[in-house]
């Protein structure tokens, strides 16, 4: 037998969920490019070095 009276608000749970999708999606975009950017530092960082040991 099923629960008797009122339904569970299914409308509020997918807002809800929506929205906790978009945070977790929005970090993970922030830590890829915060990942993307050291890279870039890193390897011109390591360019310049060597350019100054050539010389």
């Amino acid at each position: 037998m099923g629960k008797k009276g009122k339904e569970k608000n299914t409308a509020n749970k997918a807002k809800h969920t929506k929205l906790l999708n978009r945070k977790k999606n929005k970090r993970k975009k922030e830590k890829e490019t915060r990942k993307e950017r050291l890279k870039a530092i890193i390897t011109k960082h390591r360019e310049q070095e060597k350019k100054e040991d050539k010389d």
